[in-house]
């Protein structure tokens, strides 16, 4: 075991709720502290975290729900990658590369969880350690799972079946739609904001078809992506990938076809809004049409507990089918409340996954 003396860590902070609007950078705080990593408990690590992730969903966490404004400051947790410094765990070896759920904190003694950390030695370099946040992290995971577990496209389908992804050009829809049609040969059809993120999802991710929602016109914007869904997919859509929320679900749900599944994985439309709205659906016609609305989570996919997403992304990887892996970087943790602002903020062109650098 290396011995490292007591070191300097520094972490993310929330300094109180923020219920309305995109948190401004002023809200957060980034806190330097003194770690003691010079006297690890048996099972005990170290670990330096290198890259921290910066997602969408992160926002409900700075939120009140009804508790006082000053009652918010705290050590914000998410996604992060990196390197173990130190050992006393059978299980974990100085220089092994991990992926973990962790607090935003550049140094930390943990008692490592399998089901919050989890190993990337042999699937990663140290120039491609920032995957473990993105495609072999949560993102992919994400994506993973919607796919092959939720939608779970049909092979015997008598006809070639459609996919229709939201908010196609980010972390997890630029992955979702590669595996979408490189692997399980779908027809794709995706939706994103402006021009130049338009022509990505055709030039670099491959998508067959793309939808640029922010050219729709204003209060019509429903039934003008159902008439888009319909030029590509006239019999409709057999399944929708749901990252969005508002008239993107609307659409979709009056697009999809008998039988047809829908994977709720986010709504970031209404992420900021303190009543939110959402859209109404038809029950009783999808008793009749035999449709599927399913939420999920990442985690049992991630921790190796359903399907088999390190070993299966990991070779798509290898095969080409997966190919187009996007990362837009922020260097340092400073950067971190700037990068999450860029998420809601129209004015940054994020192109795929969104990774602070530490």
């Amino acid at each position: 075991m290396s011995v490292i003396m007591p070191s300097t860590t520094k972490s993310v902070y929330i300094k109180h709720f923020v219920d309305a609007g995109v948190p401004e950078e002023e809200d957060f705080e980034i806190v330097e502290s003194q770690v003691d990593t010079s006297s690890l408990e048996d099972g005990q690590v170290v670990v330096q975290v290198l890259y921290m992730s910066v997602d969408p969903y992160l926002r409900g966490g700075m939120k009140s729900q009804g508790a006082p404004k000053d009652a918010g400051r705290r050590l914000i947790e998410g996604f992060v990658s990196g390197k173990v410094a130190a050992s006393k765990n059978p299980k974990w070896t100085v220089g092994d590369f991990f992926g973990a759920n962790l607090p935003f904190s550049t140094l930390q003694v943990i008692s490592p969880d399998s089901k919050r950390m989890w190993k990337l030695t042999g699937l990663v370099s140290e120039e491609t350690l920032s995957y473990g946040v993105g495609v072999l992290g949560m993102p992919g995971s994400t994506s993973y799972a919607g796919i092959s577990g939720i939608l779970r496209p049909n092979p015997d389908s008598d006809h070639k079946e459609t996919i229709f992804i939201s908010a196609a050009s980010g972390a997890v829809g630029s992955i979702a739609g590669q595996i979408a049609k490189n692997v399980y040969s779908l027809n794709t059809i995706g939706s994103a904001g402006g021009v130049e993120k338009v022509d990505l999802l055709k030039k670099s991710f491959g998508y067959d078809h793309a939808i640029d929602y922010k050219s729709l016109p204003e209060g019509g914007e429903r039934e003008a992506m159902v008439a888009e869904l319909k030029k590509y997919a006239p019999e409709g859509i057999d399944m929708y990938f749901e990252n969005v929320g508002g008239y993107h679900f609307s659409a979709a749900f009056d697009s999809l076809r008998a039988h047809g599944r829908i994977a709720l994985c986010g709504t970031i439309s209404n992420y900021n809004d303190v009543n939110p709205k959402f859209p109404e659906v038809n029950i009783s016609s999808m008793i009749y049409t035999q449709q599927r609305i399913e939420g999920f989570l990442c985690f049992p996919y991630l921790a190796g507990q359903k399907g088999n997403f390190l070993k299966d992304m990991s070779a798509w990887i290898k095969e080409g089918k997966v190919s187009s892996i996007e990362e837009t970087f922020y260097e340092g943790v400073e950067a971190w409340p700037k990068a999450f602002r860029s998420l809601f903020v129209g004015t940054h062109k994020n192109k795929g996954k969104v990774v602070v650098r530490i």
